[in-house]
């Protein structure tokens, strides 16, 4: 398989991960409260009202998908936000935006054609 062929499916892999990860309403509160900057697993999950290990499990969901990352200081994991797939996330649904808003506007200029206005 060629070298584009292979780069283009391993994005869109990494993205179908990133969008099912923010997908989830808990999981963007999580990056939120991350926003602040590097927490504990604990520090984090006193601020959901599910359990420890629910917060855990929503982590690793982000961790995989390359959206936090893991720092071991001791017995304890401090996690943080990994910028660049949350802006590479942000630039495809611009992207997106501007495509749709581009196809409404000529479906806009259709009906109004067919109606006569012009």
């Amino acid at each position: 398989m060629p070298r584009a062929i292979r780069t283009r499916e391993a994005t869109a892999a990494r993205d179908a991960r990133v969008f099912r990860a923010l997908a989830d309403p808990t999981r963007r509160r999580i990056l939120h409260v991350l926003g602040g900057g590097e927490m504990r697993a604990g520090d984090v999950a006193r601020r959901f009202a599910i359990s420890r290990p629910a917060v855990s499990r929503h982590l690793g969901i982000l961790l995989e998908a390359g959206l936090l990352s893991v720092r071991v200081q001791g017995r304890e994991r401090l996690y943080a936000i990994v910028p660049g797939p949350l802006r590479d996330a942000a630039g495809r649904l611009r992207a997106l935006d501007a495509l749709w808003e581009e196809k409404m506007a000529l479906l806009g200029e259709h009906l109004a054609r067919s109606r006569g206005e012009r």
